[in-house]
């Protein structure tokens, strides 16, 4: 099997589970807004969630593999399995350690640490988030155990479990909802223990596939491997460089806590529908993308992994562009089908409905940072995406700053947009410098073909399918109906337009897909 194929495949298992987890993620987020609105409990609680969520997002969606996987993959091709799993439980029982201390400590430390991160609440608002913080900072400790489960996994081939674990965490969630919240004398306290039963659910389902996969915890290693000094440089740095959206959306909750109540939650929202296509389709490819570009730099064919980054990178574009197209187009739609209900009102769909018109103007480049990001950090140069990742995190505080006077919330959603693309911008021009020619003229009209076909997509989906969306009185039948008949309108234009473009993008997805229902 080709090493372009091998990520498609294992870009597919990725995707599919996290589209899961995405769709009981917007469940999720429909019932907390049904049951909370958008005021002062879902402000308290999402500030709250933002600090493990930030732990789950470097960890779980990329930054601890990302640091781990290169070493452990180096070992397996360079000193064999034995030697790699020496080095893995050693990480397993250090990592436990550290993060052990970490919780500790950010338990003693949350009144501060919701300063930081909520300078804007204060009184009962300010104590409750502190609260809520200090409930859920043990999911810490879960999440950086399921990350290094995942890279061990991963080098191994074997990706679904990894990638099912977040299922488990919206589900418990959902739960705490409908069946803790309303029991309790202050109900966000729920949502609290929901997080902390997926915590522990995400890593249980890990533990059976590594046990079949030859790994024994208990086996004899050194607490402290000759190798986990390499991982342990590569970590703070790989954070920083591959982890500069999470940072980003931080500092715009961060300001966001100046504005008008709600605005946190707004802006929340409509960062969860950009997840969507930023988890099914950019982080489900940059998770399986580094395993190969790891091997392919261990071996040092350097050739071969400018073809595996250059397959990568047109495959995101050609997902993530009409990815933003579709949510442009259709922001107040889908806003409105999944979360006005409640005490969610139009007046906050339409709020979340703008930032999510900002945000999306970024999606092509949070996507493809992480293709980007991934080849640095498969050949261990974390240097490169943390100059590039400061310079980006210093523009989004001045473009927060300056664009939240005039435009509010949604001036902090067009900032994190503006300092990705800049942040792409300088980390394309590195690695070009770094491997000399990387097939641009290629990647470009493959860009283009996509832009085009995404244009087209946009266009008759503004000319026909919104007709078909009830404007006035919608109900939720209507909405959904409406909406799934400009997804349907919208992907038949795509691909057809695709098709008359010649895009070979679309018969590796093709092929793909009639694999995987089999179809020959």
């Amino acid at each position: 099997m080709s090493e372009n194929t091998r990520v498609v495949k294992a870009a597919g298992v990725v995707g599919a589970a996290t589209l899961l987890s995405r769709i009981l993620g917007f469940i999720r987020d429909a019932v907390i807004a049904w049951f909370f609105g958008a005021g002062f409990s879902s402000d308290a609680f999402i500030a709250a969630f933002r600090i493990p969520n930030l732990l789950r997002r470097l960890f779980a969606e990329g930054s601890l593999s990302s640091a781990f996987i290169p070493v452990f993959t180096q070992y397996i091709v360079r000193r064999g399995q034995s030697e790699a799993f020496h080095l893995a439980r050693s990480a397993f029982r250090l990592l436990s350690v550290i993060l052990i201390l970490v919780t500790i400590g950010g338990i003693f430390l949350s009144p501060w640490i919701v300063k930081l991160v909520a300078p804007g609440f204060v009184a009962d608002k300010y104590s409750l988030t502190v609260t809520l913080t200090r409930l859920m900072l043990p999911y810490i400790f879960f999440i950086g155990l399921v990350a290094l489960c995942m890279g061990i996994l991963n080098v191994l081939g074997h990706f679904a479990a990894p990638a099912l674990a977040p299922v488990l965490l919206n589900i418990s969630i959902i739960g705490s909802v409908l069946i803790i919240c309303p029991s309790l004398p202050v109900p966000a306290v729920g949502l609290a223990v929901g997080v902390l039963i997926g915590g522990v659910l995400q890593l249980a389902i890990q533990l059976p596939v590594l046990w079949r996969k030859g790994f024994r915890f208990w086996e004899k290693a050194k607490l402290l491997h000759p190798g986990l000094r390499q991982v342990g440089t590569l970590i703070p740095p790989v954070i920083l460089g591959g982890a500069v959206y999470q940072i980003n959306i931080v500092i715009g909750t961060i300001l966001g806590s100046l504005l008008a109540e709600g605005s946190v939650t707004y802006l929340y929202f409509a960062d969860r529908l950009v997840q969507f296509p930023l988890g099914v389709f950019a982080i489900a490819a940059a998770t399986a993308v580094l395993p190969s570009l790891s091997r392919q730099a261990a071996s040092e064919d350097f050739e071969a992994l400018k073809n595996t980054f250059d397959h990568a990178l047109k495959f995101v574009f050609f997902i993530s562009i009409p990815a933003m197209v579709g949510l442009i187009v259709l922001r107040e739609p889908i806003v409105t089908l999944l979360f006005q209900r409640g005490e969610f009102d139009a007046q906050a769909t339409r709020l979340t409905a703008e930032a999510l018109l900002y945000y999306s103007l970024g999606l092509w480049a949070f996507s493809a940072v992480r293709i980007v990001a991934a080849a640095f950090f498969a050949m261990q140069d974390t240097r490169t995406p943390v100059k590039m990742a400061g310079l980006s995190i210093l523009a989004n505080v001045i473009l927060g700053v300056v664009l939240m006077k005039p435009l509010d919330h949604s001036g902090l959603a067009l900032a994190t947009s503006l300092s990705s693309i800049l942040n792409l911008g300088l980390l394309v021009r590195a690695l070009q410098n770094k491997l000399g020619s990387l097939g641009w003229r290629s990647i470009g009209r493959s860009f283009g073909r996509t832009l085009v076909s995404s244009i087209s997509m946009g266009a008759a989906v503004w000319a026909v399918g919104l007709k078909i969306i009830p404007v006035q009185d919608p109900t939720l039948t209507g909405l959904l109906g409406g909406v799934a008949g400009c997804v349907i309108i919208g992907i038949c234009t795509y691909a057809g337009a695709s098709y008359i473009l010649k895009s070979p993008e679309l018969d590796v997805v093709l092929t793909e897909v009639r694999k995987g229902i089999g179809w020959k």
